[in-house]
């Protein structure tokens, strides 16, 4: 805890029941604050990503930075754009459920469209992940949802093909704008 946050002021009640209007309006203040820098906090995480391959041929933050790249020279808008960038910033801590992790993050910020892409990208990136191991087709449990093809396309245009150690990628600092602005307000949220 830094020293800033040490000095700032804080509700006193030791359970949330015992809280009074006054706690409750720190807190409130305190939330603004905190809330206005998640752009920031999401930045710093997705940076992790660059620390290993874990395999792979190009780390998971150029891979990130690759499908942003492959969505932005496609056209897509920004929010499209920003879920392709953070797609897999659940690898660090969801080594079995990333997706989730990513599509939590996101869920207050876009569309149910985009929400279910990032939620389910794991699943259709099965189909070119394990095509060689498996005679079946994972994706066939969500066959026939309304955004199935965009789960499709995005895997096929996007995730798949950003593994390529040769491709150029949009640094960081050119998506960092559109994270602002993603991030800035949400459409729905139960806070």
């Amino acid at each position: 805890m830094s020293n800033d946050e040490e000095d700032r002021p804080r509700a006193t009640f030791t359970a949330t029941d015992e809280a009074t209007p006054a706690d409750w309006a720190i807190i409130g203040a305190e939330f603004v604050r905190f809330a206005s820098e998640l752009p920031e906090r999401v930045l710093a995480h997705l940076a992790l990503l660059g620390s290993g391959f874990a395999g792979f041929p190009v780390d998971r933050l150029t891979h990130a930075l690759q499908a942003a790249t492959l969505a932005h020279e496609d056209g897509r808008d920004e929010e499209y754009i920003v879920c392709a960038l953070l797609h897999d910033i659940g690898d660090s801590l969801g080594a079995y459920n990333h997706p989730d992790i990513a599509a939590a993050i996101l869920q207050p910020f876009v569309s149910d469209e985009n929400h279910w892409m990032v939620a389910k990208h794991g699943i259709f990136q099965t189909y070119h992940a394990l095509r060689h191991t498996t005679d079946h087709d994972i994706r066939d449990s969500l066959r026939g949802h309304r955004h199935f093809a965009r789960g499709q396309e995005f895997c096929d245009k996007y995730d798949s093909p950003a593994f390529d150690p040769r491709r150029a990628a949009r640094p960081l600092r050119f998506f960092e704008p559109m994270v602002h602005r993603l991030f800035a307000r949400p459409r729905r949220s139960d806070w």
